[in-house]
């Protein structure tokens, strides 16, 4: 009974994003309606921000998911597109950034940190070789550790 409910339940929670574009907003010609699809994959929506406008059920996602699809059968290029909804809402609209001077902080930190997690790890390992991990051993546990060994 219970892996019924689970797999129903998976088979709603998947489906969602299936719904995301509704059959009125697609268009006639299969080739446009690829490149508006292309476009909205890369498009934030405002209101769930991690997922895609092509993903979202908000009412904005449905908006801009509109807007590209005039702007493609009104014959611009997806670039156009593109720089027409970051020029209305922002480069946060995109979901991977452009890389610019401005923009070079983001993509440059992830690799940053890895160096400088890289050099600080291998100044913890060699300031490590060498050094005693523990106290010496007094002559009481010696003479134990002798016998615990010899039987």
């Amino acid at each position: 009974m219970i892996r019924r409910l689970l797999l129903v339940a998976a088979l709603v929670l998947g489906a969602g994003p299936a719904f995301a574009v509704n059959p009125d907003e697609v268009l006639a010609d299969p080739a446009l309606e690829a490149r508006a699809r292309t476009i909205s994959a890369e498009l934030r929506c405002m209101v769930c921000q991690n997922q895609s406008i092509d993903d979202s059920n908000a009412e904005l996602a449905k908006d801009l998911r509109l807007l590209v699809r005039q702007r493609i059968t009104d014959g611009d290029s997806d670039e156009q597109v593109m720089s027409y909804i970051v020029s209305r809402y922002g480069e946060f609209v995109l979901l991977r950034p452009r890389f610019e001077a401005k923009t070079l902080m983001l993509w440059g930190a992830p690799l940053v940190l890895f160096v400088v997690g890289g050099i600080s790890l291998l100044v913890f390992a060699r300031r490590r070789t060498g050094k005693p991990t523990g106290s010496t051993l007094t002559a009481e546990e010696q003479a134990k550790l002798d016998d615990l060994l010899k039987s």
